[in-house]
């Protein structure tokens, strides 16, 4: 009789092989190309992470497109930028198509390239020679002069913040036809050439005037444009008033230590633009960034109590799709030592205060907020209590977790620990870098553990279903994908949309992958 520990036959059961070696040396399963591509998209910021360098994802995600058909790869760029709100990787993925297939390339362009940075971001991409060709090509710069002819003087003028390439640049290379008296001499005052200044724009002009000092009214430009000039408390109170909501976010230290926030009536406006509703919108914000902001509001004791608790209310607005969830849930946030390296990873002279755990911490306080009955469990090496309270803010939890102690990273060790007390439970998601590597076995003839200790909870469990969040651009995951078990990447809000479409079975029969095919180019 053939052995039944062996030959299992119970639906769900399987723990298949691992197929591959995490970066920390563990066991693991590869992801399918179009995942895996969807993954480097969603959390990839071409900087250096804990375990890998910019260089290794730039020759991965070159290889997968090379591999992938040229629609999914359109597909995943308006993805990674609409609804993950990355920048270098779509603008990457734009990049390629313009080699790959010069349809879908026009076709994609202004929904990924919508902005200055994107811009300026893929004509970088373009000159370094990444994808193949170090000039732009005659269709590319054809999208190039499109994306300044569409566009009013002013808005052109208003994004042409930053260096490498600059708009004198871009046009440069492009030479776009100003279709009247303004664009010509707007594109005149950016490279250097005489022009008639009575022709440029008047935010150009009122610029101008502020900057040679004809003028005491501050001009509504980036602040950017205004940082490097001698200018008083009433001008910086000026600027915080035409400030949009992510330059107020940023520089919320900048308007206290230049005297901004003693007036009432400013700190007033502050409160409540931050706190806007359809401005959170409209700023793609990361809920990471928030608690970002909030965190260096709260470390400055001149920052008053009004701003900071604006910045709490805009987090509960951010996060408002976390899903509500019938049954029990289990939150398992990594805390391990990796979880400390940069969110978007190490870049010289840009790299994030916030890191992994932070936001690890931060789905978890959020779930947490949306389902009081749920259950925490972070682990490093092995599980640590935490003591939560699901009425305190999204904030203050997150701040609570993101303290904990870590170690090595152990994905398997709460599924052991709730395996070991037969634990109910309805949900279980994991916020982790997926590099597990302490309950990996010498004997390499056999699935991960995190796969085989679901198995067993998933058996209890018949209609449990698994969330893998992974917030580093990997290529490999501890729970391979199937019908109860979704493996998604990145750290917008849209992550939580997703965990609701699957933890309500109204998802893509292909998960996240699925997702991206939906998109419509």
């Amino acid at each position: 009789m053939a052995n039944k520990n062996l030959f299992q036959t119970v639906k769900g059961l399987f723990t298949p092989k691992a197929d591959t070696v995490n970066e920390a040396g563990g066991k693991a399963y590869k992801l399918l190309p179009k995942h895996a591509l969807a993954q480097y998209a969603a959390t990839g910021c071409f900087s250096n992470t804990f375990y890998a360098d910019a260089g290794e994802q730039l020759d991965k995600v070159l290889e997968l497109t090379r591999e992938l058909d040229a629609e999914f790869v359109a597909k995943t760029a308006v993805y990674a930028r609409e609804k993950g709100y990355m920048k270098d990787m779509p603008a990457f993925l734009v990049a390629i198509l313009s080699t790959k297939d010069k349809a879908l390339f026009e076709k994609v362009f202004p929904r990924v390239i919508e902005n200055g940075k994107m811009l300026r971001n893929f004509v970088q991409i373009m000159r370094s020679g990444a994808v193949g060709r170090k000039s732009l090509g005659s269709l590319p710069k054809r999208m190039v002069r499109e994306w300044f002819e569409t566009r009013r003087a002013e808005t052109i003028f208003k994004q042409s913040i930053g260096q490498t390439p600059s708009f004198a640049d871009i046009l440069k290379m492009v030479h776009p036809k100003p279709k009247d008296a303004e664009k010509e001499a707007l594109y005149g005052y950016f490279i250097g050439r005489e022009i008639d200044a009575d022709k440029l724009p008047e935010i150009v002009k009122a610029f101008e005037k502020f900057k040679n000092g004809d003028t005491l009214e501050v001009p509504n430009v980036p602040f950017q444009m205004l940082t490097a000039l001698p200018i008083s408390t009433k001008e910086w109170t000026q600027i915080a008033r035409n400030a949009p909501w992510q330059m107020t976010r940023m520089n919320l230290n900048t308007f206290q230590r230049h005297g901004v926030l003693k007036d009432a009536g400013m700190v007033e406006m502050i409160a409540n633009r931050l706190r806007d509703r359809e401005a959170i919108r409209k700023a793609k914000v990361f809920p990471y960034q928030l608690l970002s902001a909030y965190t260096a509001a709260s470390a400055n004791r001149e920052i008053p109590r009004e701003i900071t608790e604006a910045l709490q209310d805009a987090m509960e607005i951010a996060t408002e799709n976390v899903p509500e969830i019938k049954g029990k849930v289990y939150v398992l946030p990594d805390i391990s030592g990796s979880m400390h390296s940069a969110v978007t990873g190490y870049r010289k002279g840009a790299t994030s205060a916030v890191r992994c755990i932070d936001v690890a911490a931060l789905v978890a306080a959020a779930i947490l907020r949306k389902n009081p009955t749920a259950e925490v469990i972070p682990f490093s090496d092995n599980i640590v209590k935490a003591d939560l309270n699901p009425r305190d803010s999204v904030m203050t939890n997150a701040q609570k977790l993101a303290r904990l102690p870590s170690g090595g990273t152990n994905c398997s060790a709460p599924l052991v620990s709730l395996n070991a007390k037969n634990a109910g439970g309805d949900l279980v998601i994991y916020v982790s870098d997926n590099e597990s590597w302490m309950d990996s076995k010498r004997t390499w003839n056999s699935g991960t553990e995190t796969m085989k200790q679901w198995n067993a909870f998933a058996a209890r469990n018949k209609d449990a279903k698994l969330v893998c969040i992974d917030i580093q651009p990997y290529a490999h995951t501890q729970a391979q994908e199937r019908a109860d078990i979704l493996n998604v990447g990145g750290f917008s809000d849209q992550v939580f949309s997703l965990i609701a479409e699957f933890a309500n079975g109204t998802m893509n029969a292909n998960h996240w992958v699925g997702e991206i095919e939906k998109v419509e180019l």
